[in-house]
């Protein structure tokens, strides 16, 4: 029997891929600048877009998810941010829009041309998720993610000409396809059976825990006063106007994120 270089193939991007970004390797892909072909996986609820809130720039946190916007707890980040809010002051409102809880949408996805890597999810923005919910109740498309019928989408992704966040154009295929066209039956059930646990993923944390990171942010100055003059210091603009401090974080993600 002939070598099977599609095997072979898969063999040498895992060999090339091994180490792997962070985010590889936590499960998450992000696109590449530039068109790449995805593939969105069913899930067994039947609903393969996932919207969670979190919060980003409570001090050094990378992020976490808000307990009252996912899970209906009190949140002691969304009180103080609304209480900022009513103050109704600038440098409050700055800082208010900066700790608010902010919707994320997530899929499970294969990449064409990286079947070694498995199923990861995709991270992507309000206009990217629009696109997809129009695609999947357009009759001419309808489930996108049937393994059998399917369609891929054509994704072009990438900052446009003086953009400042890069933009994702998603385009279905013109045909359907299968999910497992190139790979064997074997793989194409490992596939299937290794879409992640989207929870998982993220950083949940209790009530209690959130008022801890919340105190420790708000105490970081020492010489800060009240909690308004402590929106003065971390609400600070850079010559373009735009927050600096208090932002950094949440442009990472929407650099992440796309459009």
């Amino acid at each position: 029997m002939a070598i099977d270089l599609k095997k072979m193939q898969e063999r040498k991007f895992a060999l090339d891929n091994r180490g792997g970004s962070r985010s590889q390797k936590n499960g998450f892909w992000k696109p590449q600048d530039g068109e790449q072909t995805i593939r969105i996986i069913p899930t067994a609820d039947g609903d393969p877009f996932k919207d969670y809130w979190f919060h980003y720039n409570v001090g050094k946190n990378s992020g976490f998810m808000c307990p009252k916007k996912n899970y209906g707890e009190d949140c002691p980040v969304c009180d103080f941010a609304s209480q900022l809010w009513r103050e109704d002051n600038e440098g409050s409102k700055k800082m208010a829009k900066s700790l608010f809880a902010r919707q994320r949408f997530f899929s499970p996805v294969m990449v064409r041309g990286e079947e070694a890597q498995g199923v990861r999810v995709w991270g992507y923005g309000k206009m990217a998720y629009e696109t997809l919910l129009n695609l999947v109740l357009n009759p001419e498309y309808g489930d996108i993610t049937d393994t059998e019928a399917g369609t891929d989408l054509v994704m072009v992704y990438g900052k446009p000409p003086g953009g400042q966040f890069p933009l994702t154009k998603l385009t279905p295929k013109r045909s359907t396809s299968q999910f497992c066209e190139d790979v064997t039956p074997e793989r194409c059930k490992e596939l299937l059976d290794g879409i992640p646990n989207f929870e998982d993923l993220f950083d949940r944390k209790s009530t209690s825990e959130v008022k801890a990171l919340l105190d420790e942010f708000l105490l970081s100055d020492e010489d800060a006063e009240t909690a308004s003059t402590e929106t003065v210091k971390y609400a600070s603009t850079t010559d373009s106007g735009k927050s600096s401090e208090a932002n950094s974080v949440s442009d990472a993600f929407d650099e992440l994120l796309g459009s």
